[in-house]
């Protein structure tokens, strides 16, 4: 490779830094209007102000450093965004298109450099592992699309982790062959230490996380954390002999269920990852592209034969996979474009041969392949991008299509109102409500201050609260209404506000006990439950969600009859799938299929699991077993509702005495449809509690009938079962 032989005409760092923003800026919104992926214009924007185009900026250290940490980051995040549940489904079939995208490069390379470019056959084994390894460049579009989840997005991961590590193993075999150093003892060595720092990982990276969130919440030292531990992953990667990418792509799958996709911190973690660093990386590899170098015959011989090697033994995995688990050609294409770009493992082996000097004084890999890998770079990145565009397209399609044709279960009106009163607890019931709803929406959720006091220091206080919550909303990328209300008192506020925004979930948070007197729910609850039929979730947590370690459900008896069973159910699955823990269901037998089949309807895949309960009151022998990393979920039911049993008048007390220092989260279905009491609007702000209507009062006597009636089952099965024990 020729050197540039004039300066840059920009060297201060000051307009270094303002013209790359400029770039970051602009190169995506022009090459957007020209129907061609962003990432191709970083990369010819990098290409047009490199030493080899205009020679508007110099490839100093900076662009080193911000590319070497782009390029870690998007490892990252192509860890942290996959979904272990989908990935341990895949694993088989990921495994085996990483074989796939391993060998054929390998044995088509290694052909192709032997005959027609006439190198040795050492030199052949190098250049096949370059050929093999490559870079989720494309990743982002996929994240665009939102078909992460999608099974051709996870195999192609799986196979890029494959296929990245059998290349340093050729690259290591490569260079080997042309040193003495290099040995059997070597590679036992290295052996050893990589089992050693997947075990080290593995054991320690989730306890300090867990330790560290739940000790500190501040949103800016978790940011900081994580990237600290991504970072330090891949250094120890690099020491024992890895590439760090490794390293960076681990970290991120161990870290995986502490960083909700919905959550705060993720959105941070993309934001600054997709706003500096990888546009840095990706400018950085277009600055590297020469392309006076084609002006060489011998040159463009040898990029031609390098590019036409590259993609086709790429698409041939792609293709091969197809066949073998009979896919169609949207995912083949996907499976080939996320694959067929080829950055940096690819620069790493033509530099290590370019380096490595002959006893003649020539160089193992001439400049003739060190200038056709450049180029062979910037050509399947660009493809690379522009394929996995147009598929990922195409995927997003074909699955709009299939979710509109299956008929699923009818959609129900998602507006979540939260109700906020104390700053502390404020960024918590958020956090909540943004992890139930999922990603489905961003213009769904309402916080709610209610006061009646119309003082200024009131008024502040609503100000400062609602104001938190929406810090909290922006931190995840989510927006949320600000709703600050005047009334007689919260409940007529609350309702008020539900009613004028066709609210579909209240949640509110756990109130404190003033007085020994006062319930465990308190009054305001009460009067809810009895005024509307709307969802209403409770909420108490001690510890950060992304640090729960399991959900534990308590289902009472008929709860699938209910009008709200499908949405509750839904809720509960998609904060188990945001946090990534499994969720258990303590049901009677017959809950078992309504409840899978409402996970299934809504699309969501968590790892369940069922314990039978033959009464809903045997959940009190599962005290002992809901730890302090738990979530404990109660599902519980209004009087007028199918599902209600007497014995749930006991719940307060319950839940008071034995689970007082757990995790919970209480949710009253919704009821009827939610159709509105016609008798809320006007409560005395006077009264603890709302006078039980005659119709009321004939449910309270037909309750008292169904316990008498029966109590003498109820005695049986406790008697059977008060001496076992319900194995979580």
């Amino acid at each position: 490779m020729n050197d540039a032989t004039t300066h840059a005409l920009i060297t201060n760092p000051v307009q270094i830094f303002f013209i790359v923003l400029v770039i970051i800026l602009f190169a995506p919104l022009i090459f957007k209007r020209l129907k061609i992926p962003h990432i191709v214009g970083l990369i010819a924007a990098g290409v047009a102000v490199g030493p080899w185009g205009f020679n508007i900026l110099e490839r100093d250290s900076s662009f080193e450093i911000f590319g070497q940490v782009g390029l870690l980051y998007l490892m990252f995040l192509v860890g942290l965004e996959i979904d272990m549940f989908n990935l341990k489904r895949n694993m088989r079939r990921g495994m085996v298109f990483g074989i796939y995208t391993l060998f054929i490069p390998v044995i088509l390379g290694m052909m192709a450099s032997v005959y027609i470019l006439h190198v040795d056959w050492s030199t052949s084994v190098l250049l096949a592992s370059m050929y093999a390894s490559h870079t989720l460049i494309a990743y982002s579009v996929i994240t665009r699309y939102e078909i992460t989840k999608s099974p051709a997005a996870i195999i192609s991961v799986v196979g890029t982790i494959i296929a990245v590590f059998g290349a340093l193993i050729a690259l290591a075999v490569g260079v080997g062959l042309q040193s003495s150093e290099i040995n059997a003892a070597y590679f036992a060595r290295l052996l050893v230490l990589l089992v050693l720092y997947i075990i080290a990982v593995l054991y320690a990276y989730p306890r300090i996380t867990r330790w560290f969130f739940k000790r500190y919440t501040d949103g800016v030292t978790q940011f900081v954390y994580t990237l600290a531990m991504a970072f330090l992953a891949s250094w120890l990667a690099q020491a024992i002999g890895l590439e760090p990418v490794l390293g960076a792509f681990f970290a991120g799958i161990v870290l995986n269920r502490y960083v909700p996709s919905a959550s705060t911190l993720m959105g941070r973690l993309e934001f600054v990852g997709n706003a500096l660093f990888i546009p840095y990386f990706l400018i950085g590899v277009g600055m590297l592209i020469n392309i006076r170098a084609l002006s060489n015959l011998s040159t463009i011989w040898v990029t031609i034969n390098m590019i036409a090697v590259a993609l086709i033994s790429k698409w041939l995995a792609a293709w091969a996979a197809q066949k073998t688990y009979k896919m169609n050609s949207a995912q083949r294409n996907l499976m080939f474009g996320l694959s067929s770009a080829h950055t940096a493992v690819a620069l790493a082996v033509v530099m290590i041969g370019y380096n490595i000097t002959l006893p003649d004084g020539s160089h193992l890999l001439d400049e003739s392949i060190l200038n056709g890998t450049i180029v062979m770079i910037l050509v399947t990145c660009v493809i690379s991008s522009i394929v996995t565009e147009h598929a990922a397209a195409q995927i997003k399609m074909d699955l709009d299509v299939d979710s509109e044709t299956q008929s699923p279960a009818p959609k129900f009106n998602d507006k979540m109102l939260i109700t906020v009163s104390n700053p502390i607890t404020t960024p918590g019931l958020v956090e909540l409500a943004i992890l139930m709803c999922g990603k489905a929406r961003k213009d769904n959720l309402f916080a709610l201050h209610v006061r009646n006091d119309d003082s200024a220091n009131a008024a502040m206080v609503a100000q400062n609260t609602l104001a938190l919550a929406q810090k909290a909303a922006a931190a995840a990328d989510r927006s949320i209404t600000p709703i600050e209300r005047f009334d007689l008192n919260v409940v007529t506020g609350i309702l008020n506000a539900a009613k004028e925004r066709n609210i579909s979930d209240i949640i509110l948070g756990l109130h404190q006990r003033s007085t020994a007197l006062d319930s465990f729910f308190g009054n305001k609850l009460e009067q809810l439950l009895i005024n509307t039929n709307k969802m209403i979730s409770i909420s108490r947590c001690f510890i950060p969600l992304n640090t729960i370690t399991r959900i534990i459900v308590c289902v009472p008896d008929k709860a699938q009859f209910e009008t709200g069973f499908r949405e509750w159910v839904m809720r509960v699955g998609n904060l188990a799938k945001q946090i990534g823990c499994r969720v258990i269901f303590c049901c009677v037998h017959y809950t078992k299929m309504p409840i899978l089949a409402a996970l299934h309807s809504a699309g969501i895949e968590v790892r369940c699991e069922f314990r039978i309960l033959d009464t809903w009151s045997d959940y009190v022998m599962i005290a002992n077993k809901v730890l302090d990393d738990d979530l404990l979920v109660m599902i519980g039911a209004r009087r007028t509702s199918i599902s209600f049993d007497s014995e749930m008048d006991n719940m307060p007390g319950i839940l008071s005495k034995y689970f007082n220092h757990n995790n919970l989260l209480v949710i009253f279905p919704e009821q009827f449809g939610a159709e509105e009491n016609t008798q809320v609007t006007f409560i005395d702000p006077s009264m603890s509690d709302v006078n039980i209507s005659p119709s009321g009062f004939l449910l309270h006597i037909r309750g008292w009938y169904k316990w008498l009636k029966v109590m003498k089952k109820r005695f049986t099965h406790r008697h059977n079962r008060r001496n076992q024990d319900i194995d979580l």
